[in-house]
């Protein structure tokens, strides 16, 4: 069987989120851009069907989700509006440890509940351009009606659903709080154990070779 979830796993077919939680949801993700994009708009559809499909949100009543206990872990698959979007609909950060970013530079994102290890990965459809143009037409250009049309494609047209498991458990990503080594090499700390033992030393990425950045020795040069 494929990890596709199916539509008819859950109750309502066709589905929205409730017009006034989504409408605050957007407010507050477009507060961080001075305006609203369509990209914000997806995010958001994609945090809110990812929390449904983990049994912590119902269109009929739903109130926002917290996240209490930092229950759920997001990991978003792109920087931009889209993860803002995520973010504000999961209330997860980067600062709470409960928000990261693998850089794939898709829209997409995958939500774990840190409990149950459960994992669903959400991302747009292949037509979710197409079908945001046919929902709403009127619009005044194509950004209009990409901005509108991500608002009100029903979420099981728009999104696609996959079950998934992490390469790595759970526990690994998330590491214990307090936990700090020195790097043998550059002497720099390392928290939530990510360094590595290399060659009989401790080492932090960077100097175990996966590094993004070099030294310019002579910077005034």
């Amino acid at each position: 069987m494929s990890n596709l979830i199916r539509e008819q796993e859950i109750d309502d077919r066709y589905s929205l989120p409730e017009a006034e939680l989504l409408e605050m949801l957007l407010q507050e993700s477009a507060l961080r851009h001075r305006h609203l994009c369509p990209r914000q708009v997806l995010g958001v559809r994609i945090g809110l069907t990812g929390l449904r499909y983990l049994g912590f949100y119902a269109h009929v009543g739903a109130s926002r989700f917290r996240n209490k206990n930092k229950r759920i872990l997001t990991i978003a698959e792109t920087d931009g509006c889209g993860s803002d979007g995520i973010a504000v609909a999961t209330d997860c950060a980067v600062g709470h440890r409960t928000l990261r970013v693998v850089d794939y530079g898709k829209v997409a994102a995958t939500l774990v509940d840190t409990q149950s290890k459960q994992a669903v990965r959400i991302a747009p459809s292949l037509d979710a351009r197409e079908l945001a143009l046919s929902y709403y037409p009127e619009g005044q250009s194509p950004w209009h009606k990409y901005l509108r049309g991500y608002q009100l494609v029903p979420d099981e047209l728009l999104l696609k659903v996959e079950a998934v498991e992490l390469t790595r458990d759970i526990d690994e990503i998330l590491s214990k709080p307090g936990l700090r080594v020195i790097c043998d090499l550059c002497q720099e700390e390392i928290m939530n154990e990510r360094e590595v033992l290399k060659g009989g030393q401790v080492l932090c990425l960077s100097c175990a070779g996966d590094r993004y950045y070099q030294i310019n020795p002579d910077p005034y040069g």
